[in-house]
């Protein structure tokens, strides 16, 4: 529930100044006053952090002004600034307010906000994900080429509109091609979660066009979009949706398809990473 002591549960508050003020608090931790690009690292995307180029700080991210402690195993909890080898520097957030946790739209999204706040202009958003198509794997990393949002919320507040048309996008997609011409790509769903979603879920995400089924992305998506970011998705299926794989689902199942793919996927977002 949310703790009425944080600044982003203030209805009052402005949430882009309090991403301002978190960006101030990384530059003064950090002693990096600009990033260039941004990434989130869901399940089983964290290793890619120690590929992306060098170490300059990495810190708690609750020093933070408006960042929570990361209540999901395989989140770090940390935020990371890194100067890849021809100089970009990247903000790596191993620490995500996950939907489900109900602290508000506010506090999901408020990591890429900052991120814009400390300038960057690219926002790499990665999840750990079931697949709705047979033929993908556990393992598999696969581009999110549009999403459908079933939370029944957004990050927008107010009479806002924001064109979300290329909204992941397809320019940087086809960087990512460019990097493994394998990659597939597919429609990300993110349902509320905590619990995974019924084999009737899935279908009907299936029906509606989707391809990916998860809990996180959409929102943060948005949000970067409505910041001015040029969004890149990837998910790492860890798993087939309910009633496609027929065994029962487990987050442990999804922890460990993480860890063995790891080693890939993160040499691949590296890659990707310094092509932008």
């Amino acid at each position: 529930m949310a703790d009425w002591n944080h600044p982003l549960d203030d209805p009052h508050a402005d949430p882009f100044a309090i991403a301002a003020e978190a960006a101030s608090d990384i530059h003064r931790l950090t002693g990096i006053d600009h990033h260039d690009v941004a990434v989130t690292l869901g399940s089983g995307w964290g290793k890619a952090a120690e590929l992306i180029g060098e170490t300059v700080a990495t810190i708690p991210a609750t020093e933070v002004t408006g960042f929570s402690k990361s209540a999901v195993e395989g989140h770090a909890g940390t935020l990371r600034s890194i100067v890849t080898p021809d100089g970009k520097n990247v903000l790596v957030i191993g620490a995500r307010t996950h939907y489900y946790e109900r602290h508000g739209v506010r506090r999901v999204v408020h990591s890429v906000r900052t991120a814009a706040a400390t300038g960057a202009k690219t926002m790499v958003l990665t999840n750990g994900a079931g697949g709705i198509k047979e033929t993908w794997k556990p393992g598999q990393p696969v581009l999110i080429s549009d999403h459908i949002n079933l939370t029944a919320d957004s990050p927008l507040e107010g009479a806002t509109f924001v064109d979300l048309t290329d909204l992941y996008s397809s320019r940087l997609r086809e960087l990512a091609r460019g990097i493994d011409p394998t990659l597939d790509e597919g429609v990300y769903c993110q349902f509320t979660g905590p619990h995974y979603e019924t084999p009737a879920e899935v279908q009907m995400a299936k029906h509606l066009g989707g391809h990916i089924v998860g809990m996180s992305t959409a929102l943060e998506a948005i949000a970067a979009r409505q910041s001015g970011m040029e969004v890149l998705g990837f998910s790492l299926i860890t798993n087939l949706a309910a009633g496609i794989q027929k065994t029962p689902l487990s987050h442990a199942e999804v922890i460990e398809a993480g860890q063995l793919a790891e080693p890939v996927i993160s040499a691949l977002l590296a890659r990707v990473i310094e092509a932008l």
